[in-house]
C-alpha cells in the first residue's frame, strides 16, 4: 500500500477536444453460457407455447438492460408438424431492440437469432447459443457503436411447422413484411446467428445458394485478421426471409452435431471456444467500414 495520501485523477480534456471513444468490455463467454443455461432450463420452446413467451421475456430483459428500446411484434403461427410432433396454432413474438434515437429509414444493419425450438428439444445450441451471442454483442455495441446502427432481433417461429420443411421462419418473414420501402432500402445487411456454439476449427458463414454472396464475403473479410471462417450455403434460417426481400443476408453457424433437434441439445453440447469465435466474427463485421 502506498504511503502517499494524494489521489490521482485522469487529466481533463482541453476545451473543445472531443472525448475519446468508449471501448466495449470484452466478450463475456461466461455470461453467454449463463444465458444459454437459463434458456435451456425453460425446456422446449415451441413458437406458440408459454415457454417461448418466457424465453422472449428473458431475452427482452437482457436487451433492455443493455440500453436498448425493446418492442414486441406479435404474429400468428399455424398448427402443423414440427420435427415429427404435432404443434398447435397460436401466436408468437419478435423481440426488436433498437439503440436510442434509432431511425429505421437511415442506413443500418440487422442481427438476429431465433427464440423457438422443436418440441422435443431444450435448444441449448439451437438456438440459445445464437440468442446469447447476439445479446452479448448487443451489449458491446451499446458501449462501442459500430460503423452503422444495429437492430438486434430475436425472431419467433423459425422452426418448420410442415410443408416438408418449407413452412418456417415465420417471425423473420413477419418482420420483413412490416418494413416499408424506405426501411427495406435502409437495411445494408442482415446476419442470422443459428447454432453458433458447436466446436469446429472455423466459423461457418453461409449465403443462400444462387443468391448474392457479397454480405457473407464481407463478413469473412472483416473476420479474417482474427478468426478463421469457412464459406458455405444454407437456406434454413431467418436470413432467407431477408434474401427473398432483396436484402443482402448471411448466416453464422450450422456445424452438424449429434444432439440436433433432440432432448440431448443441452448446455454441455456448447463449446465456449466456438461461442467466442462466433462473437468475434460478428463483432468484427459490426465494426468494419461500410
Amino acid at each position: 500500500m502506498s504511503s502517499s495520501s494524494s489521489t490521482s485523477r485522469p487529466a481533463a480534456s482541453a476545451p473543445g477536444t472531443p472525448a475519446p471513444p468508449s471501448r466495449a468490455d470484452p466478450f463475456g463467454v461466461d455470461t453467454v453460457l449463463g444465458g444459454i443455461r437459463a434458456l435451456a432450463s425453460i425446456g422446449p420452446r415451441d413458437a406458440a407455447s408459454p415457454a417461448s413467451e418466457r424465453a422472449a421475456a428473458y431475452v427482452a430483459g437482457r436487451l433492455r438492460a443493455a440500453g436498448y428500446r425493446v418492442t414486441l411484434q406479435t404474429f400468428a403461427v399455424p398448427a402443423g408438424i414440427s420435427w415429427g410432433v404435432r404443434v398447435p396454432a397460436g401466436t408468437s413474438v419478435d423481440v426488436v431492440a433498437d439503440p436510442p434515437g434509432f431511425d429505421p429509414t437511415k442506413p443500418h444493419v440487422v442481427v438476429g437469432a431465433h427464440l423457438d425450438t422443436v418440441p422435443q428439444s431444450p435448444g441449448a445450441e439451437d438456438d440459445a447459443s445464437g440468442l446469447m451471442v447476439m445479446a452479448e454483442v448487443a451489449r458491446m455495441t451499446r458501449q462501442q457503436p459500430g460503423a452503422l446502427p444495429v437492430r438486434f432481433v430475436a425472431f419467433g417461429a423459425e422452426e418448420a411447422r410442415g410443408g416438408n420443411g418449407t413452412l418456417y421462419a415465420f417471425g423473420s418473414r413477419h418482420f420483413v413484411a412490416g418494413l416499408g420501402a424506405p426501411e427495406r432500402r435502409a437495411v445494408r445487411g442482415m446476419v442470422a446467428l443459428d447454432r453458433v456454439g458447436v466446436a469446429a476449427a472455423a466459423v461457418p458463414v453461409c449465403h443462400v445458394a444462387g443468391a448474392d454472396s457479397s454480405l457473407a464475403d464481407a463478413v469473412r473479410r472483416a473476420a479474417a485478421p482474427v478468426v478463421p471462417t469457412r464459406g458455405c450455403t444454407n437456406k434454413a434460417s431467418d436470413h432467407v426471409s431477408f434474401v427473398r426481400a432483396g436484402i443482402p443476408a448471411a448466416r453464422l453457424g450450422s456445424v452438424p452435431y449429434a444432439a440436433y433437434h433432440s432432448a440431448g441439445d443441452v448446455p454441455s453440447v456448447v463449446d465456449r471456444g466456438q461461442l467466442t469465435r462466433s462473437g468475434a466474427v460478428l463483432w468484427a463485421w459490426i465494426r468494419s467500414p461500410r
